[in-house]
């Protein structure tokens, strides 16, 4: 329409009130007015239809109805009809839920039939939702069929029209969400089936177990129709007729791009490395089309095409960075891999490892009179490009230290990786696992680990379920280096094993025991867990194993991530002064929270092991200690930490920065050296 004539219109009709007789008019008078009055200009327009009157004949009517279109008699209008519409927007919310519900009992109907399971509770419950939903769905109509033909004052309409194309937006936007969203699961379903070599049960059982996430874009597209009707049956969309066409034309549209989407996956398969990504990328194109379309064709079926709404822009656009970073961040990286492909087996004694499916006991025996591990921890593995420096330089400091060391097995007091988002810009710690796996693999070094704080953090991608399934698929049966039990103990905590070091001829010589410290109370930021009774009681009684086992007291060296308190106490009386401590090396240097981390709560572990004849612990947490005391005969030791990211300026520290080489002889006795990565390499 010309833009003269629209003004013209707008200029007599806008501010009357709505009725549908004067919308209908309106529409002929503009079809008129574009047939006899295109080239005239604004002063022929005035001269020559400059009243209502005029204009109505023009339309094919008469000037009484004229007249009834200003007329303010029978309006209806302000808080009755806006309380009215929310009465029918919940309605429309509540059938769009129960449409869900009844789509979801439906496909659940059907896999319990599939499955030769009992249905009939499901179907009835489905049935009796289905019933709920027809009853509200009459009512609704109900109400908008007497409510037809109805006239509202001015403001009415506009808020009326707003709602119009507010709906008639979305309902478009569900269309294309829908067959998107459908698309993309199933295909992600797909390539997970095949890449996975799953059986076509577990695709089914799969895809049923995920049904919730289909049931969104179903449950908008019905709410999004329902509400679009409410508002049409009240005014109507300036082209009704040609919004069908729309709604059908991004259905086909839609349809058409996505089978070509499947279709080209299923031809280039073979030569995708990860098929799902296809529709990853397919999705951000298809975006972008449904923008240019935003821009350009739907301002035909609108009054108008974008409202400007600078707070939801804001919004929207807010939510949306942060969903994309919180997904992206997630994501496994493996930016360091071509590094560790790169590095050489590490010569070390061909020791003999055995493991005992029914106990989950490591047994190690040793192959010459010295028996060496090394002491490594919190590593903090980023995964992410944003860590991709840090990262290499944490592996170049282990590969260092290992092969300065030549150790017979590596034992890393937790915090592997660092999932916790700030300065490693990741929560994903599969990654991390196994990149340091694959570090490990490489070298050829048996290693094994306690769990830190850190490593299993609350916003993690894996929880300790997931990582648990992770590290036993990268165990000993599968890499000849990870010494991981498939049988754990029934204890709090993520991974407490044994380890027996055996001399040659199979005497025992000690016990390694790697204990999880657990991670936090739920107290409060920063309220750490402690090794739980249970813990203890387990330790002990394989202490009281061995040595009925060997007739003897065996030596046991303790290994967790988070001190215990006794820490605190013997560095304590060493700032004292006090002989009731030795000090053998390192310094205490941890500023940003608390000299000694450890828990609020008492671990009877340290009284325990003491009277079970313990004669060393290993810990970690605290990256700036790295003192080593006796106290109570027994050797408190902090480890060297590896970090590079977690803190702030840590990367450009060193002195803090080694591991620990523990050499047990063949009696049972055994040396500490601290090794300070400055002493391995240059700082």
């Amino acid at each position: 329409m010309d833009s003269r004539i629209k003004q013209w219109m707008s200029l007599f009709f806008d501010g009357l009130p709505y009725s549908e007789d004067a919308a209908k008019a309106r529409k002929r008078i503009e079809a008129a007015l574009c047939e006899q009055a295109a080239d005239a200009q604004p002063d022929e327009l005035a001269a020559r239809y400059g009243s209502y009157e005029a204009l109505a004949a023009l339309g094919g009517c008469s000037a009484e109805e004229a007249k009834a279109w200003r007329s303010t008699e029978s309006l209806r209008g302000g808080d009755a009809v806006k309380k009215e519409l929310r009465g029918q927007r919940w309605r429309v919310y509540l059938i769009s839920a129960l449409f869900a519900a009844v789509l979801s009992e439906a496909a659940w109907t059907v896999y319990s039939a599939v499955t030769g399971q009992v249905f009939l509770l499901t179907l009835a419950f489905g049935a009796a939702l289905a019933v709920l939903a027809w009853l509200l769905l009459h009512r609704f109509r109900r109400v908008e069929q007497q409510r037809r033909g109805e006239r509202y004052d001015a403001a009415t309409y506009a808020f009326l029209r707003g709602k119009s194309d507010q709906y008639a937006k979305r309902l478009l936007y569900s269309i294309a969400l829908c067959f998107s969203f459908l698309t993309m699961f199933f295909g992600a379903e797909l390539s997970f089936f095949i890449l996975g070599n799953s059986k076509p049960a577990e695709l089914v059982e799969n895809v049923f177990f995920n049904l919730n996430l289909i049931l969104i874009p179903f449950y908008l597209l019905a709410k999004n129709i329902l509400l679009t009707r409410l508002f049409q049956s009240r005014i109507g969309l300036p082209e009704r007729g040609r919004f069908r066409w729309h709604c059908l034309g991004v259905t086909f549209g839609s349809l058409a791009y996505w089978l070509a989407v499947v279709a080209a996956t299923v031809l280039l398969w073979e030569n995708l490395n990860y098929p799902a990504n296809v529709f990853l990328i397919a999705g951000v194109v298809f975006c972008l089309l449904m923008l240019a379309y935003d821009l350009t064709l739907r301002k035909r079926v609108t009054y108008r095409n974008l409202v400007f709404n600078a707070r939801r822009v804001a919004i929207v656009t807010s939510a949306a960075v942060l969903l994309s970073a919180f997904t992206i961040m997630r994501r496994e990286t493996y930016f360091t891999q071509p590094y560790i492909n790169s590095l050489p087996v590490v010569s070390h004694n061909a020791n003999a490892i055995a493991y005992d499916e029914a106990s989950g006991v490591y047994t190690v025996t040793a192959a010459q009179d010295d028996f060496k591990i090394l002491h490594l921890t919190d590593i903090h593995l980023g995964g992410s490009l944003f860590s991709y420096r840090q990262d290499h330089k944490a592996l170049a400091a282990c590969y260092a230290l290992i092969e300065h060391s030549h150790p017979d097995l590596v034992i890393v007091t937790g915090d592997m990786s660092f999932p916790l988002g700030i300065m490693s810009m990741s929560f994903n710690n599969s990654a991390p696992v196994y990149q340091f796996a694959s570090f490990m693999r490489n070298l050829g070094i048996p290693w094994a680990f306690t769990y830190g704080n850190h490593d299993t953090e609350s916003l993690a991608s894996m929880n300790s379920e997931d990582l648990n399934s992770v590290y036993m698929s990268l165990s000993f049966k599968t890499s000849g280096t990870l010494l991981y039990p498939y049988v754990q103990p029934e204890i709090t905590g993520r991974n407490n094993q044994l380890i027996e070091l055996r001399n040659a001829d199979g005497s025992l010589n000690t016990a390694l025991f790697l204990i999880d410290s657990n991670a936090y109370t739920g107290e409060g930021i920063n309220a750490y867990d402690y090794i739980h009774d249970d813990q203890v009681d387990w330790y002990a009684a394989q202490v009281e194993r061995l040595r009925a086992e060997a007739g003897r007291a065996v030596p046991s060296m303790l290994f967790f991530h988070i001190p215990l308190q006794q820490y605190r106490t013997a560095y304590e009386l060493y700032v004292a002064d006090s002989d009731k401590v030795t000090y053998f090396f390192g310094e205490n240097g941890e500023k940003m929270i608390n000299k000694i981390c450890c828990s609020d709560y008492p671990s009877s572990l340290f009284d325990r092991s003491r009277e079970l004849g313990a004669e060393a612990m290993f810990c970690g947490h605290d990256h700036y200690n790295n003192m080593s005391l006796e106290y109570q005969g027994v050797r408190l030791t902090y480890g060297m930490s590896i970090d590079y990211l977690a803190m702030p300026g840590i990367e450009n520290d060193t002195a803090q920065r080694g591991g620990e080489l523990i050499t047990i002889h063949r009696d049972g006795a055994w040396d500490l050296r601290q090794i300070p990565l400055t002493s391995v390499v240059a700082p």
